[in-house]
Order: structure tokens, then C-alpha cells, then sequence
């Protein structure tokens, strides 16, 4: 641009004339250049100066959780009382801030947290820091080896919202919250990257087609079977696909030092832990592990290391077509977790961290129906129910289990539930959140149709409703079939992931 200044008074007569002092036409000279410039900037020509640059911040943090020994360990058919900590379990934090938006990660070692509490600690965020509860994402991991936040017991399965906490489930929603604030104290300037890794070798469909139909404990045939035994010489093939991916966002201050890394594989967990031990399981073992690699030892603020459960709930890491191999505890769970983090380790040695990229979220409720016994069921459970302790079972070893959380289920939960559905989207990424145990397939169909260049799925987020198979999977049957094990309307995972897909575009639109 060529700019022309003319050096000019006005004369008596209200004229332009030329100046005939020298030291006035150079003042005036330098009063009209800076009238010119601030014309520029007022006009619209503020675009034509360097924009300022929002900052990407990044924190993360540990929050101990580690319940009381005494209390009974939950996530296998019985419950014996914990008398050993092997591993502290934590809630782990991690909080990404572009500028505008805020986003929090929060995945808490236990099988399943109900809603309530999450509720409760994003109550308690927002109430000491603003954050809204929509962009904050809570999760469990999943590992078996810690005691319940539902509840105590079988009332653990039953419909409590509304009703005050237990003890642990105030302390855990007050330690999340704690968490939470400390990750937004921890944040700093930060750069970020996604990036992905396959691990096949580790992951395994559990269910099964078996050659004739099995009798379940509801009383009725199911042509697929969890857990049928190693080498079983009635198994035909898997019932469904398995996800070997290994998704992770990685965050990093802006000197290079490693801030923290949330993983996500579709890994139900490990176990082989020895009884009456609270353990994170191998989601503990992958962070530690990374840890290590990235030599982010003993920093403050501490490097988080965080490992959340994807779409887990027909996988598992047991190969039923080959022999069973018997390892000491914990060693399992230490090959799997390592492994997986040395995997992660070196796709993060080739990715290219970005200085910004944009937050978004959206969420939503969607109600769904709750499934009800049908009359066969009905007349079954009663049966079961009729007959003495210790008599033979009529269907199966687990009926009179069967009979009780049927009757629980149809006595307490209401005709209709409404569960939350939240999405994120970090730059090109976009992770969704449900609060099932979501079968494989459906986590593959998400990735597949999401408008996001990459996706990811964490489930048992933002609350703990139980199994969820697909329309498909309902008519094979199975454990994760069965009534009380899922507990609403069989095109539910469809409704899902359709109300997904919206909110994901959603996300995109709040750009």
C-alpha cells in the first residue's frame, strides 16, 4: 500500500494552504499519521495487524480413591472382604482448556460408578469452579478388584436416584471433584496429538456359538455362550468381531515434557489377581508403564498415565480355541498392560503435536424403555423361586440369582429410564460416551460412521446401566442377554448410536 501525506493548515479563510512554518508542518505531519492509522484500525483494517494467538493449556492429575479393607470386592460371583492393597486405585484427571472451551476427562478405578455419583461430583465441580457438567466426562474403568460404588450388595442392581450416597460414594464423588481441581490447577501451556495402534493379540470375542442351544437360568435356550470353556468341543465360532485398536490423546508441555496419555482399547480387563486384593488391573499397569518410557518420573506436576475402557463388553483376554495356560497371579495383567503401553510408546515417538485445536462437546438424555419379564420368564422365575434351599436347580446353577434380580428389577425400576449421551470433539478427533457395556460391534459401527477423521468410544461413562447388545446379539442370547444383566429394550444400542451421530455433528457445529 502507498500512503501520500501532504503537509497542510488551514488558512483564515477556512482554505487549505500550504504550511510556511516547517516545525508545525512536521507536527501536524505526525497528528495525521496516527489520526490515519487509528482511521485504519476503526474502519476495519485491525485485520490487516497479527491476530493474537489463544493459548492450548493442558493439566492432569491423580486423585486417591482407595477404599477401607473390610468392605467385599464386587465383580465376580462372590465377594470376599479386601484385606490387601496390592495397587492404590485413583480417579485420574485430564483437563484440556483451547481458549474458549474447558474439557475434563475423568476415569475412576471401579467396575461401575452409578450416575448419582457422578452426578454429585459434577455437582460439586461446578459449584466450586463453573465448569458446566456437559464438559465434563466421567468414566470407571472396569477393573474387578475394588468394592462397589452402587451400593451395598444386590442393592447395588436395584433403582436408587435420588436417594442419599453411601459413605464410599461420597467420598469417591468428593475425591473425583478434588481430582478435577487439581488438574485445573496443574494446567499449563501445552501442545496435543491423537494417534492409534493396533493390539489384536490380546483381545478376544468371549461369546460364542455353540453346536445346540444351552438352558440358561431364566429358563429358556440360548444358541450363544460367554465363557464356554477353553478348547470346549462344542464351540463353532466367535458370536461377534472383536476392536484391536488402541486409540490415545497425548498432551505435552510446550518445552516437550510429557503431561499425560489417555488410552482406550477395547479390553474388558485382565483379573488373575489373588482374592481379597484391591487392584486397578492392567489399566494401572499400562500407565505406570508409559510412565517409565516416557522417563516422567518423579515430576510435579506428576505425569498421569490413564487407560479407559472402549466398547469391551463381549471381549475379553481369554482364547477359548486353545488350551488354557495357568500363570501366577498379577502376571497376565503386567505382560497385557506393558505390552500395550510399549505399543502406544512408540506411535507416540512419530506424532506431530499441534500447538491448538478447537474444544466442542454436546450431550443429551435419551429415554429408553425398561425391558419386563415375559409371561414364560415370569412363570420360570416363579418356580425357582417356590423351591427349597439346596434342591437341584430346575434350569441352571444361577437361577435362583436370576429369580431375585428379576424381581428386583421389575419391583424397583421404573417403565422408562433416561440415560446421558455426550460427545467431545478435539480438533479432528471425536470421542463418544456411553453408559453401558457396549459390545464391539457397535464401537466399530460408531468409528465407521462418525463424522470425525478419528473416534473413539469410552463406555460405563456418566453412569453404569448394565449390558448392551445389539438387536443381533439379543437373538443369539447369552449372560449379556439375559434379563437383569441388560435391563432395556432391545434396540437400545440402535437408538444409541443414531443419537450419537447427531450429537457428534452437533459437536462439529459448535466450531
Amino acid at each position: 500500500m502507498m500512503l501520500l501525506f501532504i503537509r497542510c493548515q488551514m488558512s483564515s479563510s477556512g482554505q487549505i494552504a500550504p504550511s510556511a512554518n516547517p516545525a508545525i508542518g512536521c507536527l501536524k505531519k505526525a497528528i495525521g499519521t496516527a489520526l490515519f492509522c487509528l482511521l485504519i484500525l476503526f474502519a476495519g483494517g485491525a485485520d490487516l495487524l497479527p491476530a493474537q494467538t489463544q493459548t492450548f493449556r493442558a493439566g492432569a492429575s491423580l486423585s486417591n480413591i482407595t477404599p477401607p479393607l473390610g468392605e467385599p470386592i464386587v465383580g465376580n460371583w462372590n465377594s470376599p472382604p479386601a484385606t490387601y492393597v496390592h495397587d492404590q486405585l485413583y480417579a485420574k484427571t485430564l483437563v484440556l482448556d483451547d481458549g474458549d472451551n474447558r474439557l475434563v476427562f475423568v476415569l475412576v478405578d471401579n467396575v461401575g460408578v452409578n450416575r448419582e455419583v457422578f452426578d454429585a461430583a459434577k455437582s460439586l465441580v461446578r459449584n466450586e469452579t463453573g465448569l458446566a457438567k456437559e464438559n465434563m466426562l466421567m468414566a470407571a474403568t472396569h477393573t474387578h478388584s475394588s468394592i462397589s460404588a452402587g451400593g451395598e450388595g444386590e442393592k447395588r442392581r436395584g433403582w436408587h436416584y435420588g436417594e442419599p450416597l453411601g459413605e464410599y460414594q461420597r467420598f469417591l464423588a468428593r475425591r473425583i471433584a478434588d481430582g478435577v481441581r487439581v488438574a485445573m490447577e496443574n494446567l499449563q501451556p501445552a501442545e496435543i496429538g491423537w494417534g492409534s495402534v493396533d493390539a489384536p493379540e490380546h483381545v478376544f470375542n468371549r461369546r460364542w456359538i455353540m453346536e445346540e442351544p444351552v438352558l440358561n437360568p431364566l429358563g429358556t435356550k440360548d444358541k450363544a455362550q460367554m465363557n464356554p470353556g477353553h478348547q470346549n468341543p462344542a464351540l463353532v465360532e466367535p458370536a461377534g468381531p472383536i476392536d484391536p485398536e488402541v486409540s490415545f490423546i497425548a498432551v505435552q508441555s510446550t518445552e516437550g515434557t510429557p503431561i499425560s496419555v489417555l488410552g482406550n482399547y477395547s479390553l474388558h480387563y485382565i483379573g488373575g489377581v489373588t482374592g481379597g486384593h484391591l487392584s486397578a488391573d492392567y489399566f494401572a499397569v499400562f500407565g505406570d508403564r508409559l510412565k517409565e518410557l516416557l522417563q516422567a518420573d518423579r515430576r510435579h506436576p506428576p505425569f498421569v498415565g490413564i487407560m479407559s475402557n472402549g466398547t469391551s463388553g463381549d471381549i475379553n483376554n481369554l482364547n477359548f480355541a486353545e488350551a488354557r495356560e495357568r500363570k501366577p497371579p498379577y502376571e497376565q495383567m503386567q505382560m497385557v498392560g506393558r505390552d500395550v503401553a510399549e505399543k502406544v510408546h512408540r506411535v507416540y515417538q512419530t506424532l506431530e503435536f499441534r500447538e491448538w485445536v478447537p474444544l466442542r462437546t454436546a450431550q443429551s438424555e435419551l429415554t429408553l424403555e425398561v425391558r419386563r419379564a415375559s409371561p414364560q420368564i415370569r412363570a420360570n422365575m416363579e418356580k425357582v423361586r417356590d423351591r427349597p434351599e439346596g434342591a437341584d436347580p430346575l434350569f441352571h446353577r444361577l437361577e435362583k440369582v436370576y429369580a431375585g434380580r428379576i424381581a428386583q428389577l421389575e419391583e424397583e425400576w421404573p417403565d422408562q429410564i433416561d440415560i446421558p449421551l455426550q460427545t467431545f470433539g478435539i480438533g479432528e478427533l471425536g470421542v463418544s460416551a456411553i453408559p453401558f457395556e457396549v459390545f464391539a460391534e457397535t464401537g466399530l459401527e460408531i468409528k465407521e460412521d462418525s463424522p470425525f477423521t478419528d473416534t473413539f468410544t469410552i463406555e460405563l461413562a456418566n453412569g453404569s446401566y448394565g449390558y448392551l447388545p445389539t438387536p443381533q446379539q439379543h437373538d443369539l442370547g447369552g449372560y449379556e442377554t439375559w434379563l437383569s444383566t441388560n435391563r432395556v429394550e432391545k434396540k437400545a444400542s440402535e437408538k444409541i448410536v443414531a443419537e450419537l451421530m447427531r450429537l457428534f455433528n452437533e459437536a462439529q457445529s459448535n466450531q
